[in-house]
């Protein structure tokens, strides 16, 4: 049976109408666009971009409380779920100095420092031996040094895990939906399979927000452009020591810890 353009076009204006229909049933009654979880280009209108990104954690501007709130709001926007024991999945965690520092630690040290929590996450390194054993490309660098994942690549080969030298992989062994208490419907969750981690909030710098840890700290993780002089990362660097996780491996770290 032939078709004419004219009726091509009659039928694709049908199929145009209906599919308007529907998204804006699924949007709600006098719902528009903007009500959408679809992002649309104003949303990265104003971007925060940087030549290097760089995270600088000041731990003695933080307790329990405020470790915990922080792994709270990186959890609870990127879905990551609740699950205990060996199969746990963690963007962000504590843990004591030995295990934060190993090869850092001296002879003698204060007692306040040896018996502090440290925040642990992806250290956004500039060479990410991750990316480079990775065979799908699912782990890649952007020219602004953050490491980040397409979720949709990772074949669940846990190469990645193995060339990490800071534990700062997760792996799904099992559907992770159902360990995560309030879905964020914003961000996608993972499958089983699948290999997650920090992204220092990608998502969010698009949409020229700081990563939600930062914006949980009230002041103790400063984040900015490590290549920028006048960027607050530089500043306190500056003014402050601070030190970063296993320097010896090589892999030069993005994130700097103020004892």
């Amino acid at each position: 049976m032939k078709r004419t353009r004219r009726d091509f076009l009659k039928i694709a204006g049908v199929s145009a109408a209906v599919v308007s229909a529907g998204t804006l049933g699924f949007l709600g009654e006098g719902a528009n666009a903007a009500d959408s979880l679809i992002p649309t280009a104003e949303d990265f209108a104003h971007p925060l971009t940087a030549k290097r990104w760089a995270m600088v954690i000041d731990t003695g501007k933080f307790d329990d409380a405020l470790q915990a709130k922080c792994i709270e709001a990186c959890h609870s926007f990127h879905n990551v779920p609740s699950i205990e024991g060996k199969q746990e999945i963690k963007w962000m965690w504590t843990d004591t100095f030995e295990a934060t520092f190993p090869t850092e630690r001296p002879k003698f040290l204060a007692e306040a420092i040896e018996h502090r929590k440290f925040l642990l996450l992806c250290n956004h390194c500039t060479h990410p031996p991750c990316v480079r054993v990775c065979p799908t490309k699912a782990t890649f660098q952007r020219p602004d040094g953050l490491v980040v994942m397409d979720y949709h690549r990772c074949i669940g080969c846990r190469y990645c895990m193995a060339g990490c030298p800071f534990g700062a992989r997760s792996f799904n062994f099992r559907d992770p939906a159902p360990f995560v208490k309030n879905m964020n419907n914003i961000y996608p969750h993972r499958t089983r399979g699948v290999v997650e981690k920090c992204t220092f909030c990608v998502e969010k710098l698009n949409k020229g927000e700081m990563p939600a840890c930062v914006q949980a700290a009230n002041g103790a993780i400063y984040f900015g452009d490590l290549e920028d002089p006048n960027s607050t990362v530089r500043q306190v660097l500056k003014e402050r020591y601070a030190i970063r996780r296993k320097p010896d491996v090589g892999t030069e770290p993005g994130v700097y810890y103020i004892l």
